[in-house]
């Protein structure tokens, strides 16, 4: 009994320091990628770009193609691991070794490679901008738009994440239903449920594409980043209308709770059997 409850605290706490992690790793992906490239256009005057150097010159800058060069280096090394370690055999064999805290591995190592990526990021400064808001009054009223947007896009991604069971998303669930003897906490989701997770691999892709797109001026080292993340959760979906047929039916279901609240336990009860007994029809 004593091991247990030493390996269930031993586990216990590398998924909280875990959690402690990514979520630092998240606000600065968030400083990164939204906010500081916000802020460079706030008062209408960029550093970010040299409009006045032909595209013809600054391709052939040797410190911009190596800026390139690097920054296509660190999206590599971010794509590989996030592909690499949702791999079916990858994660099997990785499940075998770790157990319940494979989840917590996928999520470290996800929060470290971002952070490798955001602190050796070249900025490209040497090159123009493909379009820059300069002139008056959208040099002032368009960068507080775009600040408004991207903090109403992050506020809805931390809401989806809230829905989606965000302590099974960075391991919690899996340790705390290890320690309980409870097995894979996947296994107690209804067959729609496993069936639509297993497709969608990024919540969030709608509003990502906004925070990477809609800024007040896009550099060269930019656009590099936001083509390959959106190219990237494009293709990670395949999503069909099985999928979109029980994400319905939740979304009916939670309608109806708003919409009667005393009745909130028998109608989910009631949605998950429907949204079972839709899929066995198929």
């Amino acid at each position: 009994m004593a091991s247990l409850t030493g390996r269930g605290c031993f586990l216990g706490a590398v998924s909280l320091l875990n959690f402690a992690f990514v979520f630092v790793s998240a606000a600065d992906f968030i400083r990164f990628v939204s906010f500081r490239a916000i802020y460079h256009n706030i008062t209408g005057e960029t550093s970010l770009c040299q409009d006045s150097i032909p595209w013809t010159v600054a391709l052939q800058d040797s410190s911009v193609l190596w800026s390139l060069v690097v920054d296509m280096g660190l999206l590599a090394l971010f794509t590989t691991q996030h592909s690499l370690l949702a791999w079916t055999p990858v994660k099997q064999a990785l499940q075998s070794v770790l157990g319940a805290l494979n989840r917590t591995a996928y999520c470290f190592t996800t929060a470290l490679a971002l952070q490798i990526l955001m602190r050796y990021w070249q900025p490209v400064t040497g090159a123009p901008c493909l379009w820059s808001v300069r002139h008056a009054p959208w040099s002032i009223w368009f960068p507080l738009l775009c600040f408004t947007l991207h903090f109403l896009c992050w506020a809805i991604i931390c809401s989806i994440l809230m829905i989606f069971d965000y302590p099974e998303l960075l391991g919690i669930k899996q340790v705390y239903y290890e320690c309980l003897g409870l097995g894979d906490p996947l296994s107690y989701k209804s067959t729609g449920a496993q069936r639509f997770l297993s497709h969608l691999r990024h919540p969030v892709c709608l509003e990502l594409g906004v925070v990477l797109w809609f800024l007040p001026a896009l550099s060269l080292d930019r656009l590099l980043l936001a083509g390959t993340l959106s190219t990237y959760l494009a293709l990670a979906h395949s999503l069909d209308k099985q999928d979109l047929a029980y994400l319905c039916v939740q979304i009916r279901s939670k309608m109806q709770l708003l919409a009667k609240p005393q009745c909130g336990t028998t109608e989910g009860t009631d949605t998950t059997d429907t949204t079972d007994d839709y899929y066995k029809e198929k």
